[in-house]
């Protein structure tokens, strides 16, 4: 692998990207990093590329081959599920991420359900339907409560986890009320749930930490699902069993069942998991770095980053490591604009973020926001990520609220409960131990 100092184009520009191009420009082999459109925060660990259309998979190629770029890292979905990797790949130039044919894990939940049953993955029980009538059979008969997926990208939100039929029988009429809707409905797993990420170079995984993210709009995980209100890392409840259990029966099956198919999958393969009484089951599949899990795995790690990724966008992770703290955990609690996940109201200044950042070294990741002069304003429905590390999940969310406190903005709301359970799980411990 060259350890010549690299080029590097990042796409995205949200909180996920702003905490990998935090950790990408740390790395002796970034030269120079552009991030194509970039935000505000990503802004200050490269040079934002709004001009620079990434649906244009023509144009970005053309980017790369006057600015000698060295590797593109590819941050959200909806680029990969377009296939950008597969065009930068034939132009000859190296990029992280699944192909097309891979970002299917992501991008259908059919075809990832299929490749379960396939491959005899633990998952869910489940039926596939693009037409009403059979789809409100099967409901009729399975009861609730029940899970109703809609087969495509959804940003995180088009799961209706159902308690009753009418729940479950609405969401199935709004994904199947226009021609051309798909989706999977599925047994409602009990447990406890946690993300789990796997660097893959189409035929190695690398376990890269653990999550646990919190859907909910509201405290007590109430309210609407959403992209994500916060997370922390690690989630204890990983623990090396479970981890050794997930790589054996769903990460290395995957790997094989794609590579087989003649789609081997390359980049980060993120499972949301359910850890059941029967062991650990996949939920499904996110084909790159979560948000806010790249907020609160970015801030562990104890490596360079850089060489990972590109080893891996090279097809060969072979004398790679990469590793994290085990001595911190990170936690980071998600400001969203009132009104998310529904419409908001963008345009309101957003004070106090360098005071945020002087509290215990807490670190604010920006999604949606933008510049108007010297004035930080809001421009989406989650605009901050604010971050803190510790030597507990507990010292974290301590540190992590102190400086969201320190953020002055009417305008936005974030949960105050994130990382509760985690917290209680360590007090609990600690009586026990006393």
């Amino acid at each position: 692998m060259s350890q010549t100092p690299l080029n590097i184009l990042l796409v995205g520009s949200g909180g996920r990207e702003h905490a990998l191009a935090w950790a990408i420009a740390k790395s002796p082999l970034c030269q120079r990093l552009f991030v194509a459109p970039g935000n505000p925060g990503t802004a200050r660990h490269g040079e934002n590329r709004p001009d620079l259309q990434v649906a244009d998979h023509a144009a970005v190629v053309r980017f790369c081959e006057a600015e000698k770029i060295g590797l593109v890292v590819v941050g959200p979905e909806a680029p990969l599920v377009a296939g950008l990797v597969d065009d930068l790949q034939a132009a000859g130039i190296p990029a992280f991420g699944p192909t097309k044919a891979a970002a299917q894990l992501e991008g259908s939940k059919g075809f990832t359900k299929d490749l379960c049953a396939e491959r005899s993955i633990p998952t869910a029980a489940f039926a596939r339907f693009t037409d009403l009538e059979p789809a409100l059979a099967y409901l009729r008969e399975q009861g609730a409560p029940i899970v109703v997926k809609a087969d495509g990208l959804a940003a995180g939100k088009g799961v209706t986890v159902a308690e009753t039929l009418a729940e479950a029988e609405e969401a199935v009429r709004a994904i199947l009320g226009d021609a051309g809707g798909a989706l999977v409905i599925e047994e409602c797993l009990f447990g406890e749930e946690a993300s789990f990420f796997a660097l893959c170079d189409g035929t190695r995984a690398l376990p890269l930490g653990t999550a646990q993210d919190h859907k909910r709009a509201h405290d007590g995980d109430r309210g609407p699902n959403t992209g994500g209100m916060g997370a922390y890392s690690p989630a204890a409840i990983v623990t090396p069993e479970i981890e050794r259990a997930v790589m054996a029966t769903i990460i290395a099956p995957t790997l094989r069942g794609m590579a087989e198919r003649g789609t081997p999958f390359s980049g980060i393969l993120y499972a949301g998991l359910m850890l059941t009484e029967a062991g650990p089951k996949l939920i499904e599949y996110n084909t790159r770095f979560g948000d806010p899990e790249a907020q609160v795995l970015m801030p562990r790690l104890t490596g360079d980053l850089v060489p990972a990724l590109l080893a891996a966008a090279q097809g060969d992770l072979s004398g790679v490591t990469i590793g994290f703290d085990p001595a911190r955990a990170a936690l980071t609690v998600v400001m969203a604009a009132q009104g998310y996940p529904g419409p908001v109201t963008r345009g309101s200044e957003i004070r106090g973020v360098e005071a945020a950042e002087a509290e215990g070294g807490a670190i604010v990741f920006q999604a949606g926001t933008r510049r108007d002069g010297d004035r930080l304003l809001s421009d989406g429905g989650r605009v901050l990520a604010v971050t803190a590390l510790g030597a507990s999940v507990g010292q974290a969310q301590g540190r992590a609220y102190a400086a969201l406190d320190r953020i002055d903005w009417p305008e936005g709301f974030c949960r105050r409960d994130i990382g509760g359970r985690a917290v209680a799980r360590e007090a609990a411990a600690e009586t026990l131990s006393d």
